[in-house]
């Protein structure tokens, strides 16, 4: 059985694609296999193809399975907007059985699979659920994303106590540095390391054009390894 881990960010536009990028790089580094899987994006372009969300392009080319795109994305919603407002607009029920029978596919193609969410961790995705409802369905270990920026502390705390509320487990957390210019940005990532409660598995530096880049160098996986092993030893 493959390991899974759902990465949420604190918030929209913190870095969770790149952030998904960097640790399926440290872990193919490490001899396993992995996907990448966006379960729901708004805002994707029309292509020859269908609908493609920039996003999930991303993971599959960071991704060391070559998997068809719907089952990477199997919801590809055109309008930029939030989740819920544009299935409904677009006349779109998001099944949790189609999440759940997409991640179960991908699993015995990989190792490793990464689910990456949308927005922050409370993002509606329909008039009374959330995506976290279904991660917590789920069971899915967690990885958070912080953007470290100006107001990131809080951000970051309250989404830590609304993932353990959910009965989740924090396996690590990333640093995204969004702005090269933030001030005190070693006390910023102090205050974070003292508080999260969950190991630091990396911080990726501000870098142009990061989406391109190898970024796998910036994570260390082992704590995430570790986990898995230990799951092992308690089946």
């Amino acid at each position: 059985m493959s390991h899974v881990f759902f990465i949420a960010g604190t918030d929209t536009d913190v870095g969770k694609t790149i952030s998904t990028k960097a640790v399926l790089q440290a872990f193919a580094a490490k001899g396993l296999t992995t996907i990448g899987y966006k379960p729901i994006s708004a805002g994707c372009e029309r292509t020859e193809q269908g609908l493609r969300n920039d996003d999930a392009l991303q993971l599959m080319q960071a991704a060391t399975q070559e998997v068809p795109y719907e089952d990477v994305n199997p919801y590809a919603l055109e309008m930029p907007a939030s989740p819920h407002i544009a299935a409904l607009h677009e006349n779109v029920v998001i099944d949790y059985q189609i999440l759940n029978d997409k991640l179960a596919l991908n699993q015995t193609h990989a190792d490793v699979v990464l689910v990456e969410g949308a927005g922050g961790w409370r993002v509606p995705i329909s008039e009374t659920a959330c995506l976290s409802d279904w991660v917590k369905q789920a069971q899915l270990p967690v990885i958070l994303v912080v953007g470290i920026k100006l107001g990131c502390l809080s951000h970051a705390l309250l989404t830590a106590e609304a993932i353990k509320a959910d009965g989740l487990e924090i396996a690590g957390w990333v640093a995204n540095r969004i702005n090269p210019g933030t001030e005190h940005y070693a006390e910023l990532i102090e205050v974070l390391e003292k508080r999260l409660g969950a190991p630091k598995l990396g911080e990726i530096p501000y870098v142009p054009g990061a989406k391109r880049r190898e970024l796998g160098k910036y994570i260390n996986v082992d704590a995430l390894v570790g986990s898995t092993e230990r799951e092992k030893e308690t089946a």
